[in-house]
């Protein structure tokens, strides 16, 4: 089998660990194909800034839709809501970690750092929060891969730097982090899930649906609902993070402005049952509560 990725040292990591899976649990050998994205060419540009849908994901649907690569491996937040005609998601593997952590170059907890600290970051959301929540700090903008970020933030570029939880554990990276509180710090739709696309009615399609996870599937539908209802992707400063709890989800949402000084949040407990419908509701009463307005002023502001 044929499984396109990344070449980045994230992306083949994740890439790997599908293998293994299909090797252990279906019996099924692969060998990765490497495929260089419009995101990675693009590597000064902040993601928020690119044009187009799916730039770290453009290029591997077009060789999947052609029948030159047999399965792709994504990372889920960065697939759109919208997707090409004859692609289907088969599968999601269990969440590793939702959570977006901070990595001090001295100190434990951004708590630690003075006014005028510089954090590092190139995700209009992550920017937002640490306006909001550390008014003392300033962001900047930070591009390349985690061994990157992390050597520019040791070499004294930045005092902080923000990264996925879930990246660092998939990297095998052991370092002093400050986990964020989710419920203030709330995590970008889908964070921290590999997903596993396929060929509509391609024969891969049923044995690759053998690993999906259920639990990280229902709570990435409820968050990949609520975000594609508002149009969020990464240009909004919006964060949705959905949790089972039994026969329910616990699901948090929100929408800042750039500067983090305007906040709209909704929470919910809402029954797997129907889930569908209650993260439309949920969406919609976001939009309504100021959300939309927000989400449109995101927009402008970073076209111009």
């Amino acid at each position: 089998m044929r499984l396109g990725t990344r070449g980045s040292k994230l992306a083949m990591a994740q890439a790997e660990k599908v293998r293994r899976l299909l090797q252990q649990d279906l019996g099924v050998s692969a060998t990765a194909t490497v495929i260089s994205t419009s995101g990675d060419v693009k590597k000064e540009d902040p993601p928020y800034r690119m044009k187009g849908y799916g730039e770290f994901v453009r290029e591997i649907d077009e060789l999947l839709l052609q029948g030159k690569i047999d399965i792709a491996v994504h990372s889920l937040k960065d697939i759109p809501t919208i997707r090409p005609k004859g692609l289907a998601l088969a599968a999601v593997l269990k969440r590793e970690s939702a959570l977006d952590v901070a990595v001090l170059r001295r100190g434990d907890r951004l708590t630690d750092l003075s006014a005028y600290s510089t954090v590092g970051t190139s995700s209009a959301r992550r920017q937002a929060m640490i306006r909001r929540h550390y008014p003392s700090l300033r962001t900047k903008d930070v591009r390349g891969n985690v061994d990157t970020r992390l050597r520019k933030l040791h070499e004294g570029g930045y005092d902080a730097i923000i990264l996925a939880e879930a990246g660092l554990i998939r990297l095998g990276i052991d370092m002093t982090i400050e986990r964020l509180d989710p419920y203030t710090f709330v995590p970008a739709a889908n964070q921290g899930v590999i997903a596993i696309v396929v060929r509509e009615g391609s024969p891969e399609m049923d044995m690759i649906g053998r690993l999906n996870d259920r639990a990280t599937w229902l709570e990435t539908r409820v968050e990949r609902a609520i975000s594609g209802r508002l149009d969020g992707g990464c240009v909004v400063p919006m964060g949705v993070y959905a949790t089972m709890v039994g026969d329910e989800m616990d699901v948090i949402c929100e929408i800042l402005s750039l500067d983090g000084k305007q906040q709209v949040r909704v929470r919910e407990t809402i029954p797997v049952e129907r889930w569908e419908a209650h993260a439309n509701r949920i969406a919609d009463r976001l939009a309504l509560a100021g959300g939309r307005v927000l989400a449109d002023a995101a927009r402008k502001g970073l076209s111009e």
